[in-house]
């Protein structure tokens, strides 16, 4: 070969021969860097809290010495605060762990954290689990310690609560006092006004109390607490269902006022007049002077006859005639009695109409129409059939008994008496009643005014229980 390439080729070879072993180095030094196929990744440590979970993969970088490890290992264990006196000794990656704890789990953590450090090559796990003393107030005493340290922290929520709730109680208040006022204007009863203006500060109040909580963030328990009203009212119900039905049908029959105070009404079969209305009973004082409490439940589910409500009242009654007087000539004479009496009403006008046939009379039915509120409809019925009786009796209409038979079986005796004389005869017809008076009214019939104002007297003297929610209060002026 020629001398000059032999020149050349020499520090050629040299050139390429560098570049080859930079590129070998290179290689390896990347290639030990990598982790080989089954070669575990590492997990650093994590900070532990609550009950001990097995730990991840320690690591220790580049190379874990024996103290590294040691101290590594002492440092977690102190952290955790669940060994007595841990000690931790190393010896050519062998890991010797001792020292106390108060359940197995612990000594099972620390034996795996030791296992899963960077270099250890054995664990010898020597931690005692000794049980904790009976009486060690030590729990108790962290315990109230939390409770202190949380009570602090929660100091401004606690003063922002009270203030929420000062403020909501006094809106409330001031709601109360203004539906109260702004309802006294209106014809409403007690009951229903007190009703309405506590149940405007209920609701304010309540709003109050789920901000309360809101703030505090009890979010869901605020939820709760709105739903939860109902479901205690629906209880409250369910154990006091009479008393709710009670309380409840006062406030409709407040609402609707199917009677007043003073009127005659007939509710289950009680007839009596209106004495008061409370949040439980009607108080009704009846005809013959006894008062009768009736339930209010009763009362809205009953049917109410309110006599009061129209001054006007029909009565009626029957009278027999004999089959062989004139019917219509007997009618003009209930209507010539009628027309003349001062306390029968013209409009609507009376009535006289045929009954029915009976066996030994014909049957009329006698119709007329008085007021109520001033005259009573017992004194002036038996002073228009005592009228019509003898009205009937003045014209010849004969008012027949019923026909009844007799039977004797045995026959019937028969003895002779002698005849009456003059002195008897007279005696007898003295004794005989006269016809009836003309007058409209007797003395036995007291006169035909209505007896509403006595009972009523004697209802304002006789006790009653509970408040009146028939008599409105009387409203104050606002200046």
């Amino acid at each position: 070969m020629d001398d000059r390439c032999v020149a050349w080729w020499r520090p050629a070879r040299l050139t390429w021969a560098a570049v080859l072993c930079v590129a070998l180095f290179a290689f390896t030094s990347v290639a030990a860097q990598q982790p080989g196929p089954g070669a575990e990744q590492p997990v650093p440590a994590k900070a532990l809290e609550g009950n001990p979970e097995s730990p991840g993969k320690v690591e220790i970088q580049p190379v874990a010495r024996d103290d590294e490890i040691r101290q590594r290992i002492t440092d977690i264990l102190a952290t955790t605060g669940w060994f007595g006196a841990p000690e931790v000794s190393v010896q050519d990656g062998i890991v010797f762990l001792q020292g106390t704890t108060q359940s197995d789990d612990a000594r099972q953590w620390a034996g795996d954290l030791a296992k899963n450090t960077e270099g250890v090559v054995a664990v010898v796990n020597q931690v005692e689990v000794t049980p904790g003393a009976v009486w060690n107030f030590d729990p108790a005493f962290q315990v109230l310690n939390d409770l202190a340290r949380n009570f602090v922290r929660m100091l401004p929520l606690i003063v922002v609560a009270v203030v929420v709730t000062a403020i909501s109680w006094i809106l409330a208040r001031l709601t109360v006092y203004l539906l109260r006022r702004r309802l006294q204007a209106r014809a409403l009863s007690p009951l229903l006004r007190e009703v309405l203006a506590r149940g405007g500060g209920i609701l304010v109040m309540l709003f109050g109390v789920y901000l309360v909580l809101r703030i505090a963030g009890l979010t869901q328990l605020a939820f709760t607490v709105v739903g939860g009203t109902g479901l205690i009212g629906l209880a409250l119900g369910i154990a006091f269902r009479d008393i709710t039905e009670n309380f409840l049908a006062s406030l409709f029959l407040s609402l609707q006022q199917p009677f007043r105070e003073g009127d005659l009404v007939e509710v289950a079969a009680v007839t009596g007049y209106v004495q008061r209305l409370t949040s439980r009973t009607t108080v009704l004082l009846t005809l013959d002077g006894n008062q009768v409490q009736v339930p209010n439940a009763t009362v809205f589910k009953s049917t109410i006859r309110n006599f009061t409500s129209n001054p006007n009242r029909r009565e009626d009654f029957i009278v027999g005639i004999g089959y062989e007087d004139s019917i219509s000539h007997a009618q003009d004479i209930v209507l010539k009695v009628l027309a003349e009496h001062p306390v029968v009403l013209a409009e609507p006008e009376p009535l006289v109409l045929v009954e029915n046939l009976g066996s030994s009379t014909v049957n009329l039915r006698v119709y007329f129409w008085l007021d109520g509120t001033r005259h009573s409809w017992a004194k002036v019925k038996s002073s228009v059939i005592r009228l019509v009786k003898r009205a009937f009796q003045d014209e010849g209409i004969s008012l027949p008994d019923e026909a009844r038979e007799v039977t004797f079986p045995y026959g019937v005796p028969v003895r002779m008496i002698e005849s009456e004389g003059p002195a008897e005869a007279a005696v007898a017809a003295a004794a005989k009643p006269s016809a009836e008076p003309e007058t409209v009214a007797t003395r036995a019939e007291a006169g035909l005014q209505s007896e509403a104002g006595d009972i009523k007297e004697q209802a304002r003297k006789s006790w009653t229980p509970g408040e009146n929610l028939l008599t409105p209060a009387p409203s104050k002026d606002p200046s």
